[in-house]
């Protein structure tokens, strides 16, 4: 069972991130604030345009970020193979370093909204596994 709901319902908070480059990198990334209390090595599903891809949180001296979004959470626990789905978000709404972009807080710790400022969105929350579930999923995969 899903339900729709919108970025400017009460049931999402909404964060303020910073578009940046990925170290070295010219590829795009987002500096996550703080506040969005989102640890390193959590994986995450997130939402560009209505498509769901997975992304893994990292962080490094100035906070959390997200370097990509990947098709599965396979791709993106892995090495980074894959197309980077959150790279070609950026490119596709022509956006440069240093703006802000709304990430919108779902379902805190598994659903989040990525969207330029001012645009509205409409989210499917699907209810996310119950965490034994999750983690005998994990153990069967890591065998």
């Amino acid at each position: 069972m899903s339900d729709r709901v919108a970025s400017d319902g009460d049931a999402v908070t909404t964060y303020r991130a910073e578009l940046a480059r990925s170290g070295g990198t010219r590829r795009p990334c987002l500096r996550l604030p703080d506040d969005a209390a989102l640890d390193a090595g959590e994986l995450i599903r997130l939402v560009l345009d209505g498509d769901e891809y997975h992304a893994q949180v990292e962080a490094d001296a100035s906070g959390p970020l997200l370097r990509g979004a990947y098709d599965n959470r396979r791709l993106a626990r892995s090495d980074r193979e894959g197309t980077n789905r959150l790279v070609e978000w950026v490119r596709g709404v022509d956006l440069e370093v240093g703006r802000s972009i709304d990430v919108d807080e779902v379902t805190p710790g598994d659903l989040y909204g990525v969207r330029v400022p001012g645009q509205r969105a409409v989210y499917t929350v699907t209810h996310r596994p119950d965490d034994s579930l999750a983690s005998i999923a994990e153990d069967l995969r890591d065998q």
